[in-house]
Parts: C-alpha cells; structure tokens; sequence
C-alpha cells in the first residue's frame, strides 16, 4: 500500500473512532475497522472477475449494483470515498462507466493505484453497421471488450498482476494459482462459444442490437454487425425517426428479423421498430452490461456469456 493510501486508510479508521465514541452507550455499538487489504471495482463483470482471481485474499467491493446500467449508475459519497481508501482500484478505462470516472480520477491523484482494463484488452473502436458498404467506426474506443473472452483472459491476467504488485499482504501464490484456474475456464468458454456459434449459418451471423455492444463478439466470432436501435456505444444517446428509418432498411436489405435487447433496458423503442415492420421482428433478451442478482439467469460472468450465447443460437436459427 502506498504512502498516501495508507494515510486515507488512517484517516477513514479514525472518523469510524470518533463515530464509535459517537454512538457509544446505544445498543448498536461499534467495532474497531479491519485493516484488511481492500479492492474497489466499478462495474459488476470486472467485479465478478476480480473476486475469481482474489479469492478470500482481499475484500472485494463492487460500485455497481446488479442490473444496473454501466452508461447511468452514480455513486454516494460513501461509495466514493471508498475509492480513495482502495488499496487498488479495478475499473473499465473506455468511458463507460461515465459517472464514476471523475471519482476514480480523484482517488488516483491522490496516490491510490489503479488498473483500467479496457485499454489494456487491445480496444476495437465502434463499429457503426456493415450493410451497405464499409463497416463505419466513429473512432472511439469501444468499452465492452467483456464479449471476447479472449479479451477477458488477457485482463485477467494484468488483473492478478497489479494485485501482486499494489495489494499488501495477499499470497502471490493463490492469487497465481486462481488466475490459472480461471483462466481455464475462459478458455473453455471460448471453445464452447465457438462449438454452439458453428450452428448459426453464414447468412444468418448478423446483429441487431438495442445498442452498440456486441463488436467484439462479432469480430472474434465472425458476425455481422447491421446496426442498433440507439445507434451509439452509450444508452445515454436517443436515436431519432431517420436513424429507425435507416436501420430498418439495412435489416430489409439483410433480411435480418431478430433484435436483440438488454434484459434491464426499456423495450419502447424497439416496439417501435417493431412496428415499423410491420410486426415482423422477434426481441430477445440478452445480459449485455450487467450481472444480475444471483440465480436470475446471469450472477457470474461465465454464466452471462453462456446465456448470451444459447440465445443468440436460439434467435438467429429459430430452435
């Protein structure tokens, strides 16, 4: 731990005192703080794949709740000074978390390490829609390199790196050992995701999403991206008539009839495209952005991915 993290640390256990002599003689109490090592993530996915490299070394403390939206979600003021009294913090690096980033800013200007891992999986920039001509690309870094789990491995393995290196205490050789493990794992996963997209026709490897979020799944699979309700990486952005108008004819000249949508975002303005078609569209759910509650489809990684994928086969064949 840092010289400046540490004198956070110092300072957030003594504001804990002052609170204890505070409310001494209620019947709550209080406890001493733990100095346990401390690990602050700002999104649930790279959440979920800290906790698999860190195991029971180091408390893990994820910003963003489950089925939160990455583009939306702010944080308390507790939650940010979280962040300044982190031993390392894990976040996306792409702007996708564009609430959060001026807080993880601040607790890194004073002095506490952090990993952005988006900039480290080797980012594509978005990819706009392949019909009709050259894929488009509006030269900004797409952030949700999570859809390659190629990518993911290789951010994991930097993750377990700058946990060695700016995480006291920990036991480099179960943090090596886990990242392995897991590493496995996301390997497996690939090789699975390759076996069941090998169903889906040449013809038919073509993605209408809700919003720009599927590129790098596309690239490592080899899908066609045709475009997107909201044509933009964010679900900040509103699309307007002609951009509707635009990807409908681009799924017209495709021959596409399948959209898929984030499960936590609104549907409206895809029945509106629905309806544009004349009705003749079928919405799939997917987990795009967000984990979901243990047990409700997505409460790990892995598991997203191999939902994602089983609906994606099931959409595009019709099984």
């Amino acid at each position: 731990m840092n010289l400046r993290a540490r004198t956070a640390r110092v300072r957030a256990l003594l504001l804990t005192l002052i609170s204890c002599f505070v409310v001494a003689g209620t019947a709550t109490g209080c406890t001493s703080g733990d100095d346990r090592p401390r690990i602050v993530v700002t999104t649930n996915i790279l959440g979920d794949i800290t906790r698999e490299i860190v195991g029971d070394e180091v408390d893990v403390t994820v910003l963003m709740k489950p089925d939160a939206d990455p583009h939306s979600f702010g944080l308390s003021a507790v939650q940010a000074a979280e962040l300044e009294n982190a031993d390392l913090i894990v976040y996306n690096g792409l702007g996708l978390e564009e609430n959060v980033l001026r807080h993880v800013k601040a607790a890194e200007e004073s002095g506490v390490a952090a990993f952005a891992a988006g900039p480290a999986a080797d980012p594509l920039t978005f990819r706009t829609g392949d019909e009709g001509g050259p894929a488009g690309e509006s030269g900004e870094p797409d952030p949700h390199f999570w859809t390659d789990p190629d990518r993911v491995r290789k951010a994991a393995g930097l993750i377990a790196d700058r946990v060695v290196e700016h995480v006291g205490g920990v036991d480099e050789k179960t943090v090596r050992e886990n990242a392995r493990r897991y590493d496995t794992r996301l390997a497996e996963l690939t090789a699975w995701m390759e076996k069941s997209f090998a169903a889906v026709p040449e013809d038919r490897r073509a993605l209408v999403t809700n919003h720009h979020v599927f590129g790098y799944l596309a690239d490592r699979f080899g899908f066609r991206v045709i475009g997107a309700v909201v044509p933009s990486g964010t679900t900040l952005a509103s699309p307007s008539s002609s951009d509707l108008k635009s990807l409908t004819r681009a799924m017209d000249r495709a021959g596409v009839r399948t959209v898929f949508v984030d499960s936590s975002q609104p549907t409206r303005l895809t029945e509106v495209l629905r309806e544009e078609m004349g009705g003749d569209v079928a919405v799939v759910p997917l987990y795009s952005e967000s984990l979901t509650e243990k047990g409700k489809g997505a409460g790990t990684y892995l598991e997203m991915m191999r939902a994602n994928t089983s609906a994606m086969t099931e959409g595009l064949t019709g099984r």
